[in-house]
């Protein structure tokens, strides 16, 4: 078939192709066409095969135009798009040639036959530019204080629960199950804010009119009506500059009863654990790997969100759309329930998807275009990984997992999870380079704690 083709890029990564097929392939395509329904088709009146071709156009020429020219119309798209040319303008696989305004263009026997598709490419992506670009790491030490938090944190999970004596009036920290009801000016309850049973920690602020200080005191059975009179910037708006009244009943008062700190604790957290220094020690050493992680992952973050901002890229809308609806799926894939599902409680939140992916996901523009950046840069340094580097990965992660090199080893036996280690490494090899093109400086002291709330700048 003789062909010709003009590519013209336009806005968002698409690409508008006008082609021309001749004359005679139109002619040749449309008898080719006429010849083979004349073979089988059957109409009454004639043996199969033996159809006249004019009663063939009589009967069926307009809906035989239209078949043939689509036709011809997806033979020749595809030699176009299967050119050897054609790797820069091939469209991508969610995102199928349409023809311009949606119509079809006019079928002449007699002309060439032209018409024009446009659909969305790959996007052009250049990272060249590392001009001033500044990384500030913050300095995090895990201190003694972070350790008494983390130890604390395992005495009040290996915790018991027990009840208060009768006659013994809450106090902080104490567990206690409330009835309680929000009252109107007159005193009377106001539907639907009843609720029963409600257990909550005194001191956590975790019922919905923090009421914590005020139940301190009271003893079981006992009732107490309350007036509170909230903030400007309370953080609930249904609180906020309001003055509201409760009453609270309390039915159950519990106290936790803390594990000492010694010997038998760390031995009851787990056996591999002898004294409570060996229990600190390996708690020291998992807060340094989870410190250590989040630092990267800072540095990563800020490296990448300023080479987006460096090197900008032009997305396809049909490639947002499409990581749009795989974010989607996740998410949904995560709260055990459908795609579909999840869109009906979107629309009962009164928020809309979009608002609601920024909210689970980030933002996924930003998040596709530092993966086009990262995919880019490598290829374009086509970093490689030896075995030895492999290998010496495995004792990485085993000691940092508290594990043997054979069990990981095990872990990644599968020629696809062995895979998945080996694309790490490369990442790990490209950062350290691009490191060196850029500037890292020192940040600001910031708090082990604090840290996993960080935001890179």
């Amino acid at each position: 078939m003789q062909i010709t083709k003009e590519i013209t890029k336009i806005e968002n990564s698409a690409v508008k192709l006008t082609a021309t097929i001749a004359q005679a392939d139109v002619s040749d395509g449309y008898k080719t066409s006429l010849s083979r329904y004349a073979k089988n088709i059957q109409i009454p009146g004639f043996r199969k095969g033996h159809v006249p071709v004019s009663v063939l156009e009589q009967k069926y020429g307009e809906s035989l135009k239209a078949e043939v020219l689509g036709d011809l119309i997806d033979q020749a798209l595809n030699e176009i798009l299967q050119g050897e040319d054609a790797k820069d303008f091939r469209p991508l696989p969610y995102a199928q040639p349409r023809l311009e305004n949606d119509k079809m263009p006019e079928f002449n026997l007699d002309n060439d036959l032209t018409f024009t598709v446009t659909y969305d490419v790959f996007p052009k992506v250049e990272v060249n530019n590392f001009d001033g670009i500044v990384i500030k790491e913050p300095q995090v030490t895990v201190s003694d204080s972070d350790l008494q938090d983390e130890l604390k944190s395992i005495q009040e999970r290996n915790a018991t629960v027990l009840d208060k004596k009768d006659g013994d009036p809450v106090e902080k920290d104490d567990i206690v199950t409330v009835d309680y009801k929000e009252l109107d000016e007159n005193g009377s309850v106001i539907a639907g804010s009843e609720r029963e049973s409600f257990v909550f920690r005194v001191g956590s602020g975790e019922n919905i009119y923090k009421f914590d200080d005020d139940v301190i005191g009271l003893k079981k059975d006992e009732s107490k009506e309350i007036t509170k009179t909230y903030s400007a910037d309370e953080d609930d708006e249904e609180l906020a500059g309001k003055t509201k009244k409760i009453s609270v009943t309390i039915k159950a008062i519990k106290v936790r009863n803390l594990p000492e700190l010694d010997d038998d604790l760390a031995q009851d957290v787990n056996e591999k654990y002898k004294t409570l220094d060996d229990l600190k020690a390996d708690i020291k050493n998992n807060m340094e790997v989870a410190k250590n992680r989040k630092l990267e992952e800072l540095k990563k973050q800020s490296l990448l969100e300023q080479l987006v901002e460096k090197n900008p890229i032009e997305l396809p809308l049909s490639m947002v759309n499409a990581e749009k609806e795989a974010r989607w799926r996740m998410i949904a894939n995560q709260f055990q329930t459908t795609p579909q599902e999840l869109d009906k409680l979107v629309l009962s939140s009164g928020q809309t998807r979009d608002e609601m992916l920024v909210q689970w996901a980030g933002d996924t523009e930003k998040m596709l275009k530092s993966r086009l950046i990262l995919d880019k840069l490598l290829s374009e340094k086509n970093i490689t990984v030896t075995p030895e580097e492999v290998e010496a990965e495995y004792s990485r992660i085993a000691e940092e997992v508290d594990s043997s090199v054979e069990e990981v080893k095990s872990h990644y036996e599968s020629a696809k999870e062995k895979e998945y280690l080996i694309d790490d490494i490369k990442e790990k090899k490209l950062y350290e380079e691009l490191y060196k093109q850029v500037t890292v400086q020192k940040g600001e002291n910031v708090a082990f704690a604090d840290l996993f709330k960080t935001v890179a700048n």
